[in-house]
Order: C-alpha cells, then sequence, then structure tokens
C-alpha cells in the first residue's frame, strides 16, 4: 500500500508543508510568514489559527483532498527530555507544548497543528525526533549551580538526518562515525554525534553562537545585572528579547543573512563585524565539540538555511577544516526525513513511542 503522509514544519518565519505518496513527495509548499504579521501574535500557540488557515488555503489550491491523507505527522517541539524516536501525539504532549512548558518555541505547532488535522480525518498524528530529544552524556548536564542543570535542546531532526545522509554517500554506518553537525539557521545547533547517539548541544535558547535571531551565551554577570536594571518588565519580556529579537537582528535591524551580507558588501563596516563576530562564535562551538568527541571527528557537516551563504561556509570552513573534513549540505531534510518516518511507523517497521 502507498500510503499518503501529509508533513507540517512549522519554523520562525515560515511554514512548510508537502504530501509525500510513498517516500514520492508529490506537492510541496513553503508558506511564508511576514514579520508584521508575525509579530501580531505575543505567544507562539497564538499562531494556530493563523497558520492553520493558510496550510487547509495551500493544501486546496494545490488540489489535495485531506480525505485521502493516511497520517500526519509534525517537527516536534520543545517537551519533556526523551530519546530520540517517533512518537505519537497525545494529550501530554500537547499539553507541555500548549503550555509552554518547557519553551515557547515555533516547532511547538508542529503536535498542534497535526493532532487537529489528523483527528478531522480521524488518522494517526505523529511527530519525529523533536527539539527536546535528550540523548546527553551525564557530564554534559552540569553546570556551576546545582539548581540549574543544561537542557537538552536542539535541531535533532535534521542534524540526524543530514548525518545519516552523509554516512550513506560514504558508504558508512551512522553508528561508525564521529560527526559535528551544525545546523545553521535561524537558531544554531551544534551537535557532536557518536554511536548513533547525539551526546551534546549548545540549545540555542541557551546558549552557543549568537544567531540571526537568538542572543546565544552572553556575559552572565552583565545579564544578571540587566535584569535587576528595570529596562525590561518581567523575565517573559526579556526572554522575548533574547530568544527573537536578539543575535543579528538586534545589532543590524533585520533577521535575514542575506541583507546584513549585502549592508557589509555596501560597505557598512558594522554589519561586516557582526557577521565576523557570529563565524568566529560557530567556529568556536564546532572547536569546542570536537573536545567532545575527543578528537575522532571524521566528518564536520555545514547545513541549515545560512549554509547557503558562500561567506559563511568558506569562513567557518577556514577556522576549523584543521579538525576535520568540511562536507556543505545546505538547507534541510526535515520534510523528506519526516515522511521517511511516517512511512516506516505505518509499516511496522519502527515503533510507534509513547511520550
Amino acid at each position: 500500500m502507498s500510503y499518503r503522509i501529509l508533513v507540517i514544519n512549522p519554523g520562525s518565519t515560515s511554514t512548510k508543508v508537502a504530501v509525500y505518496a510513498g517516500r514520492e513527495k508529490i506537492y510541496a509548499e513553503n508558506i511564508k510568514h511576514p514579520q508584521e504579521e508575525i509579530a501580531a501574535f505575543s505567544k507562539i500557540n497564538d499562531q494556530k489559527e493563523y497558520r492553520i488557515d493558510l496550510i487547509y488555503n495551500t493544501l486546496s489550491q494545490g488540489n489535495i483532498k485531506l480525505s485521502d491523507i493516511d497520517a500526519v505527522i509534525g517537527r516536534g517541539g520543545l517537551g519533556k527530555p526523551i530519546e530520540g524516536g517517533i512518537y505519537a501525539i497525545n494529550d501530554a504532549m500537547l499539553n507541555d507544548v500548549k503550555n509552554a512548558v518547557y519553551g515557547d518555541h515555533a516547532a511547538n505547532l508542529g503536535a498542534i497543528i497535526a493532532k487537529e488535522m489528523a483527528d478531522s480525518i480521524k488518522v494517526p498524528a505523529l511527530v519525529m525526533d523533536p527539539v527536546s530529544v535528550d540523548e546527553m552524556e551525564p557530564e554534559a548536564r552540569i553546570s556551576g549551580l546545582k539548581e540549574i542543570p543544561r537542557v537538552s535542546m536542539m535541531h535533532t531532526l535534521n542534524s540526524r538526518a543530514v548525518a545519516k545522509s552523509v554516512a550513506h554517500e560514504k558508504d558508512r554506518k551512522y553508528e561508525d562515525l564521529g560527526l559535528i553537525v551544525a545546523h545553521l539557521g535561524a537558531g544554531i545547533s551544534i551537535t557532536p554525534h557518536v554511536r548513533g547517539r547525539i551526546i551534546d548541544c549548545n540549545n540555542p535558547n541557551q546558549g552557543g553562537p549568537m544567531c540571526p535571531e537568538r542572543s546565544g551565551s552572553l556575559p552572565v554577570r552583565s545579564l544578571v545585572e540587566l535584569c535587576y536594571s528595570g529596562k525590561y518588565a518581567d523575565a517573559e519580556a526579556l526572554i522575548k528579547k533574547m530568544n527573537r529579537e536578539g543575535g543579528i537582528y538586534d545589532h543590524l535591524g533585520t533577521k535575514d543573512l542575506r541583507e546584513a551580507e549585502k549592508m557589509a558588501k555596501d560597505g557598512n563596516e558594522y554589519a561586516d563585524l557582526i557577521l565576523n563576530a557570529m563565524i568566529y562564535q560557530i567556529a568556536k562551538e564546532i572547536g569546542a565539540m570536537a573536545t567532545v568527541l575527543k578528537g575522532n571527528v571524521d566528518y564536520i557537516i555545514l547545513t541549515g538555511g545560512m549554509a547557503y551563504s558562500e561567506r559563511l561556509t568558506k569562513d567557518i570552513s577556514e577556522r576549523v577544516r584543521f579538525i576535520a573534513p568540511i562536507i556543505i549540505k545546505p538547507g534541510e531534510n526535515e520534510l523528506d526525513a519526516l515522511a521517511d518516518g511516517a512511512l516506516r511507523a505505518m509499516k511496522g517497521e519502527e515503533e510507534i513511542k509513547i511520550y
């Protein structure tokens, strides 16, 4: 049987939608969300109706009948720490992502929208390799304050998908390789992979390199002083600043790397400095993850939307090529990975786990 799979992948500024017949992609659309429209919502969960209406309209325009769909799979969001794999969307998961118990993130909408659409046609609703996958080593969880452990959150789906893709191309088993994957998007996840597990991450909501819209790691004492300065009304306001209005956006007023690079090319020295700083921080984090793998790195993979930038990949590569060969895989394979996972689940080839 050729199962038809609807895939929904919400991002910070777009919602990617695709339909697969088996492993063949028969329809795909990237629905863009202008910044002024997204800014009208105070919380990401408030965007549900806005995005779901756009999805229904897009599928209708593509002559896709929802009644023909056999399963719906969404990108997994910020839930409780769990191992990688395919999960049925249940009430416990929905409660966590709707209430942003573990954080507010566009990926939270993946489970919410997938469940609503799947329930309307009475088919399975799934997620796979959500942002909150936790395979970290025990020592990676420890911070300098006992009451603040480090938490695993990352771009698990694309990072693992592209790592497996490289292993296949090199005729190697994913489980036999030592890899560092740098997912370079609106958020940046840099992850070491060994024995088929992702054993550490920088958690882009709390640290690592600055990103187009996230601040990344900040000087701790200065951050504490800012918290008590009275500049921000409450913790939520400052967290929003750091996670949605930080990084390149705070410095240059744009979240678009292409615009920032054009500014630098046109002679804006400050824009050039900010881009160089982000590149420096990315390379520094890759170097740190090389120590996690004790230097046993087979390949460094640069992926995500920003990996289309020749300047970015060239300058990062110059800093880290001494560690291991660089492989550039721009964009993301998340739609294909989600569809393939749902297909395996529907065929009974992979267990559907319970959240």
